[in-house]
């Protein structure tokens, strides 16, 4: 028989916050975490961007670190997400023992952007700098420091990365290869992201609007968010926040970076994850949907939840990127973190900056803070080249 499995810890950063309390303050007030970029030097700063407001610095004070050359902030980010997941869990006695997935798409891109001249051409003593770009660098150094010594692994597959992580995490534990598991993701806003997608033509010159008839692109973010996830018959008397019901990816195959116009691969997903978690599209309470704001996807993403739910029964939906931005390999951890705040305080999050109804879609997201018994969410991330996934995280 397949274990059941909870979460009894989470920790995030992004950029409406450096821990739990703070995200959910900003998710109540409506505070976006959109403007100008103070830590990623770039010749597109004209462009709004979305960033943790910490330097590396204070990301290592509060992690219990003195700042190093070699530590990326992407590492950095995902360690502070990560020890505030354990601390809530309260189960740092077992970390050695307990599995840990990451995610990146970055990696360590942040420190060696800045000096990838004087590394080849000037100082090659700086090449030691090359194994941060590994995707595994960040995840390697956290287990370092928090001690994992059980299964250490990294999922990378863009934007639906953190969410594949969690995947990955409640397989195991369902299946019995581990009792716990560290899941989530990690990205820092680096030059790479933002100028490939300047490159695509999709960063928005206005900030995100996802949804919104008048949306105008991506706004590049970064963060961090890391859940526990443990068994069922090893959380003991401590206090369960949701469980991942149900889950389900798939690789669309449509393009390399755009989703397909009636959203094949982001229905196959949806409906998929509503299976496996043993429920009717009816008992979805809440969609915390991907939502980046570009043309695409909100199109390819919103005929895909009117075909999984129909029009009339459409259950409350938002994108909470107009806060975050899109924190890539983040964000699917990230929403999962927002996600399980909808559940623990019953509320559903509003789709901030949403004026215009798109033309193509008779659904509308939510764009008040709303008071609602939620029980299951619906989680969506997708990424580039279909790599589709969605969660369905209960309450239990």
């Amino acid at each position: 028989m397949r274990r059941r499995v909870f979460v009894t810890g989470f920790g995030i950063l992004s950029a409406i916050g450096c821990d739990v309390e703070s995200n959910y303050s900003s998710l109540l007030s409506g505070r976006s975490g959109i403007g100008q970029a103070k830590f990623v030097k770039t010749l597109l700063d004209r462009y709004p961007f979305a960033e943790v407001p910490a330097s590396n610095e204070e990301l290592a004070a509060k992690a219990g670190l003195r700042l190093e050359p070699f530590h990326s902030r992407t590492f950095l980010l995902g360690l502070c997400a990560a020890k505030e997941a354990i601390r809530m869990a309260g189960c740092e006695d077992q970390l050695p023992s307990m599995a840990l997935v990451g995610s990146t798409t970055v990696a360590g891109m942040d420190l060696t952007e800045s000096c990838y001249v004087r590394m080849v051409e000037e100082d090659p003593t700086l090449k030691y700098l090359v194994d941060s770009m590994d995707c595994s660098d960040a995840v390697n150094r956290m287990a370092s420091v928090l001690g994992n010594r059980n299964m250490v692994s990294s999922v990378s597959t863009a934007c639906s990365s953190s969410a594949n992580a969690i995947i990955v995490g409640t397989r195991m534990i369902s299946s019995g290869l581990a009792d716990r598991a560290l899941v989530g993701g990690m990205d820092s806003l680096v030059r790479f992201s933002i100028n490939g997608f300047n490159a695509l033509e999709i960063l928005s010159p206005t900030g995100s609007q996802p949804f919104d008839q008048n949306r105008d692109g991506v706004t590049p973010s970064e963060g961090a968010a890391f859940l526990v996830l443990e068994a069922e018959d090893v959380v003991g008397n401590r206090r369960v926040y949701g469980e991942i019901k149900g889950f389900a990816n798939a690789n669309a195959a449509f393009h390399q970076t755009a989703s397909s116009p009636n959203g094949e691969g982001a229905l196959a997903v949806i409906s998929k994850a509503i299976e496996k978690a043993g429920l009717q599209p009816s008992e979805i309470d809440y969609v915390n949907a991907h939502g980046t704001g570009t043309k695409n996807n909100d199109l390819s993403e919103g005929r895909a939840l009117e075909a999984a739910f129909g029009v009339e029964a459409m259950p409350l939906f938002s994108s909470t990127k107009g806060y975050t931005g899109h924190p890539f390999a983040a964000a699917g951890a990230v929403e999962a973190v927002f996600s399980l705040l909808a559940i623990n305080n019953q509320v559903v999050f509003p789709n901030i900056n949403f004026k215009t109804p798109m033309e193509e879609l008779s659904i509308r997201p939510v764009t008040t803070l709303q008071k609602k018994e939620i029980r299951n969410v619906l989680s969506n991330s997708f990424g580039f080249g279909g790599a589709d996934s969605s969660l369905i995280i209960s309450k239990v």
